[in-house]
Parts: structure tokens; C-alpha cells; sequence
């Protein structure tokens, strides 16, 4: 139950202390809804488009409670997406098992902190900024194995977005000096666009095949 300040645009503990980065949620939402209809008969998909509207309640109570449990509500939605993703990619994407698929899947974890560990080796301080860069580590090297098919280039797309995105949401505290209300707010807002994308990259693979 205990607060703390990560933002930028947060001075105190009150509720609405980070109105913008509450605010801005909503873009998971929207971006929710304008999916929804494309993921008609897809299973995986439909599952995704609702983890997706999970992030943005998540995030919302994050960033109004800033509490260690409203944290847990912020990330968990969002690993549970990319575990999501990242087993029906490697299924109907690369055409593995669904044992091989789950396998890759269980793997991400590792991963995910070996990148980290190994990059923090170079670059100190990286935190969570670190675990997100390997996803997109993780996406770019998806599409550049399928870079000759729309889907493939669909991932870079992708991949491209998760960047500009994290590079806003690393320079949310260096600037608080001269930009009061930080840069969180973009991370949020590009990061809809982009979970939304590899939504829509996904259907349209799977109605294509």
C-alpha cells in the first residue's frame, strides 16, 4: 500500500496527481474497441483485443494510486498480452506445434532478464526501460525473419513504434525541469497505437492463411 513518485508529472499522493498519465489511458480503450470488430472468429485475437483494454485500466489505477498493488495491476495485463502475442506469433507465424509455441513462450521470461542483466552490463540504470527494449529486440527479430511478407514487415512496423514509444518514456525524467507534465503521457498514447497494430497484423495474417 505504500506510494511512491515515478513520474514526472506526479508532485504529491493525491488521486489525481498525474491527470495526464491517467487521462491517456483511455487510448487503450479506444484503441481496444477499434479492433474488436477485426477480431470476430479469432480466438487469440479477441483475447488480445481484452488484455489490451486491461492495460488501460491497469495503468489507470497506477497512475491515480501509485501503490505497489496498482503497479502489479499496470505490468501484469501487459505481460499477459506479450506472453499472448508471442505464443500465437511463434504458432501461426512461424507454423510451430503448439507445444513448440508454448515452449517459446514459457522462455520469455528468461529472456527477458538475461537481455536485461546483459544490457545493463553496457548501459546502467536501464530499469524496466530494459525489458521492454528486448520485446522489441523480440519483435524486430520476428519480421526480419518474415521481412519478405507483409506480415513481416507489419512487425517492423511495429518494433519501430515500441522504440519511438520507450524513447519517450525514458525521456519522461530528464526533461521534468523544463516539461512539468513529462512524456509518460506519449508512451501511453504510441503504445495503444502500437499494441492495436500488432492486433491488426495478426488478423490479417491468420484470415490470409
Amino acid at each position: 500500500m505504500e506510494q511512491v513518485i515515478v513520474y514526472c508529472e506526479r508532485t504529491d499522493f493525491g488521486l489525481w496527481s498525474e491527470p495526464v498519465n491517467a487521462v491517456t489511458n483511455g487510448a487503450f480503450l479506444l484503441a481496444a474497441v477499434w479492433v474488436w470488430p477485426m477480431t470476430r472468429g479469432l480466438p487469440l485475437a479477441r483475447a488480445m483485443a481484452v488484455m489490451l483494454a486491461v492495460i488501460g485500466v491497469g495503468s489507470f489505477l497506477w497512475h491515480t494510486h501509485a501503490t505497489g498493488w496498482a503497479g502489479l495491476a499496470d505490468v501484469l495485463p501487459i505481460l499477459g498480452f506479450i506472453l499472448l502475442y508471442l505464443f500465437a506469433a511463434t504458432r501461426d507465424y512461424l507454423g510451430s506445434s503448439g507445444v513448440v509455441a508454448g515452449i517459446v513462450t514459457l522462455g520469455f521470461l528468461p529472456y527477458a532478464m538475461g537481455f536485461g542483466w546483459a544490457l545493463g552490463l553496457i548501459v546502467p540504470g536501464l530499469g524496466a526501460n530494459a525489458a521492454y527494449l528486448s520485446v522489441a529486440v523480440l519483435i524486430a527479430g520476428y519480421g526480419v525473419y518474415l521481412r519478405a511478407t507483409a506480415t513481416g514487415q507489419g512487425l517492423l512496423v511495429g518494433a519501430g513504434i515500441l522504440c519511438v514509444s520507450l524513447g519517450f518514456r525514458m525521456l519522461d525524467g530528464p526533461i521534468c525541469d523544463v516539461f512539468p507534465i513529462g512524456t509518460h503521457f506519449l508512451w501511453h498514447i504510441l503504445n495503444a497505437v502500437m499494441l492495436a497494430w500488432m492486433i491488426r497484423v495478426y488478423c490479417r495474417h491468420v484470415t490470409r492463411a
